[in-house]
């Protein structure tokens, strides 16, 4: 009966520990003054208690977006600067020690790269560059080092808001589920591109769908975009009209079921609104607000895709970029100018969230990306 009822504790402890593994959470920030930031921190992150230990640190400059490969070696960062200096550095991850080891970097392509991202076989990495006005594609070689860019693909046109529209300024660029595209919102324009992707083809991986383009309203700002874990819905945050748009997806179309407001607080002009991410199993949106909000708004998808409306939660000042952890159980913000990673509890019933008590205080913290310690 003994060895029983050890054999039975023994698999419970297996069980929770398999359901709640600890997480190597990864903290871009900003460098540059008054920043005293140094690049990007490692914590070691535990939902069964919910703490963070600081495990390593590596210098970058600027590198206020991350992305990890899908077989969790390489990481991927812009290097947010402008003066042609900017940048896309590739290290890679000892999961043993939770270290960062610089791998090497190439041109961006453009000014103030803000967004990268990583296809999953590892060979392609695609940035957004902000005040280049295009994005970069890049080939991966052994080891995951960055080739020099293979295609740089310029964006036209302007928008209406003088003080942030008088150019292109992608902001994002996402792959579809089934990696068969890429999105491409533009801030600058009004414009949420697409593209069809190729990783077989060496000189030209993307090419544009036609349309090219989706024309969105005049001052709306399209931002970041995220899709629905199920594949059929796509979610398309606007960072100056402050709204959030559904659309349908099926197979590289976007059609637009829903508009609802991300926030409504301070000017029309400059609503702030930064981010979009759902739970691992699509119950619950959220999406992030600066400016005057500084919240997160809470949302509930239906089975048609369009969102209620659950509520809003304070966080701290400039919340640009949050995350869902991989349990679903956490909902962490990087609070810029408060200069801490917030961590929040979610309900599982009706997603509200709840202070976790846990505070990462880091200068300037922008990106939040997570992997697994084993």
């Amino acid at each position: 009966m003994r060895y029983l009822v050890t054999i039975v504790l023994f698999a419970i402890t297996m069980s929770v520990s398999a359901q709640n593994p600890t997480f190597y959470l990864l903290i871009g920030t900003y460098t540059k003054s008054p920043s005293k930031s140094e690049g990007i921190y490692v914590y070691k992150f535990n939902p069964n208690k919910a703490e963070a230990v600081s495990i390593s640190k590596i210098a970058a400059e600027n590198p206020s977006y991350i992305a990890i490969s899908k077989d969790q070696k390489y990481v991927y960062a812009v290097n947010e600067n402008d003066n042609d200096n900017g940048q896309v550095s590739a290290f890679s991850f000892d999961k043993q020690k939770g270290e960062l080891h610089f791998i090497n970097k190439q041109p961006s392509g453009g000014d103030n790269p803000a967004y990268v991202s990583v296809d999953s076989t590892g060979k392609w990495v695609v940035v957004a560059n902000y005040s280049g006005g295009n994005i970069g594609v890049f080939k991966t070689g052994d080891g995951g080092a960055l080739q020099p860019a293979a295609q740089t693909l310029a964006h036209e046109g302007y928008g209406v808001n003088v003080q942030r529209q008088e150019q292109p300024h992608p902001h994002s660029a996402v792959f579809s589920p089934d990696e068969k595209f890429v999105f491409v919102p533009d801030l600058g324009n009004d414009r949420l591109y697409s593209y069809s992707f190729d990783a077989n083809n060496a000189q030209a991986p993307l090419t544009a769908t036609d349309p090219a383009y989706i024309e969105l309203p005049d001052g709306t700002g399209p931002r970041h975009i995220t899709f629905h874990p199920n594949g059929k819905f796509a979610y398309l945050i606007n960072e100056l009209s402050g709204q959030l748009i559904t659309y349908q997806y099926n197979n590289g179309k976007l059609t637009e079921i829903q508009t609802i407001e991300s926030t409504n607080a301070g000017d029309k002009n400059d609503r702030g609104s930064a981010d979009v991410h759902l739970t691992p199993d699509g119950k619950f949106l959220y999406t992030s607000n600066r400016g005057k909000a500084n919240d997160i708004t809470i949302y509930k998808p239906g089975t048609d895709g369009k969102l209620a409306l659950v509520g809003h939660q304070p966080v701290g000042a400039h919340p640009r970029n949050f995350m869902i952890d991989p349990t679903g159980r956490f909902l962490l913000v990087a609070c810029r100018d408060s200069n801490v990673v917030q961590v929040y509890v979610i309900n599982k019933n009706y997603g509200l969230l709840t202070d976790a008590g846990l505070k990462i205080d880091v200068d300037q913290p922008v990106c939040l990306k997570m992997l697994p310690v084993k």
